[in-house]
């Protein structure tokens, strides 16, 4: 009887002891839980004014880098759905691989010509990527680019898995980052609509957008770097995303400017099946389309169809295996002309998404 009572409170002390952490990481999360300003205008990392926009063709490269840490080797635990325990899945990939998607994320930048680089998953100081900043280290490869970053994810300590308080995800600090070769006259993030309900909205992203305002002619080229969210079921969030972008856009494009959009959506273009590039859909996985009528005719989706951009993360890479699809492209206003789009196939080496890589025409 003793002993079944000495388990008992044994038990009822872990319990205490379990409770009194996950109060103080609630309350910790919440103190310091960022606070996006509704608009924020942005300083450059460097002092590269740019040069004058005179050529009416320009070319552009979207990639969310995966903060080095979602190169082929990964599976990523929180989309195995283990919020409590990891098990056998690393809470953070092993150093030796990040070095590596990290390399190689800047050599293949270094590498491609492009006027404007648009990154999502940029980390500047995280736990989950050794604390590298990458926002810097990709500038250092780019020195005739001036470099504006936006933060969308920036939490002291995210706790999960819960039951592995000294294994946690940790610190992370990481965002947006647009590189541009020609003048930029002003930059600013701009937070987005949508919150998960408290306390999960402390440890999640706090999605933006980070405009640039260029000179182009007598107008202005609205270039717009976007991460919308992933982890929302049912699209409630993107849905209030979008339509921010929806008026956001409709708004330039009114003034008469010029207005490309280009990132990681979280989901496929109007017109394109979300599973027509996968061989295999072991888990399951689905991913809903922007509405067919979200502007009016004139605005261009590009993208590449033959090529995924994305591989979903429940394991590590496997060609021919692992589900992928197309959740990274442009959205381009009627005044602007695709020459071309193409996504450069990488095999994931690097990173869940491959880059996009397109050539455009002011009209």
């Amino acid at each position: 009887m003793k002993s079944i009572k000495r388990l008992l409170k044994g038990i009822g002390t872990l319990i205490g002891i379990f409770l009194l952490y996950v109060i103080i990481v609630i309350a910790h999360g919440t103190i310091t839980d960022f606070q996006g300003e509704a608009s924020l205008s942005l300083d450059p990392l460097n002092d590269q004014s740019g040069v004058p926009l005179i050529d009416s063709t320009f070319s552009v490269l979207i990639w969310n880098v995966g903060y080095a840490g979602l190169g082929k080797e990964t599976a990523f635990f929180f989309d195995q759905g283990k919020m409590l325990h990891a098990g056998d899945t690393p809470t953070r990939t092993p150093k030796e691989f990040v070095e590596k998607n990290a390399l190689g994320t800047k050599e293949l930048i270094k590498e491609v010509d492009a006027d404007f680089f648009l990154l999502q998953e940029v980390d500047v100081h995280s736990k989950r990527s050794y604390y590298i900043n990458a926002y810097e280290e990709i500038a250092s490869v780019l020195p005739e680019h001036s470099a504006y970053f936006g933060v969308n994810y920036k939490v002291k300590r995210v706790p999960i898995p819960i039951l592995q308080p000294f294994s946690v995800y940790g610190q992370v600090n990481s965002g947006l980052a647009t590189y541009s070769k020609y003048a930029v006259k002003s930059a600013e993030r701009f937070q987005l609509p949508g919150s998960f309900d408290w306390p999960n909205n402390i440890f999640q992203l706090d999605r933006c957008m980070l405009v640039q305002r260029i000179d182009a002619f007598d107008k202005e080229l609205v270039l717009i770097n976007v991460h919308n969210s992933a982890y929302d079921k049912g699209g409630v969030m993107k849905a209030q995303q979008m339509a921010f972008i929806q008026s956001f856009c409709k708004e330039e494009y009114a003034k008469g400017n010029y207005v490309l959009l280009g990132g990681d959506w979280n989901q496929c273009p109007p017109d394109f099946a979300f599973d027509q590039l996968a061989s295999s859909n072991p888990f399951g996985y689905s991913q809903i389309n922007i509405e067919e009528d979200f502007l009016p005719e004139g605005w261009k989706w590009c993208y590449d169809p033959t090529i995924p951009s994305n591989r979903k993360n429940r394991t590590a890479y496997i060609e021919g295996e692992s589900f992928v699809t197309v959740i990274d492209f442009y959205l381009a206003s009627p005044n602007i002309e695709l020459l071309d789009v193409q996504t450069i196939d990488t095999e994931f080496d690097y990173s869940d998404h491959q880059p996009v890589k397109a050539s455009f025409r002011l009209r």
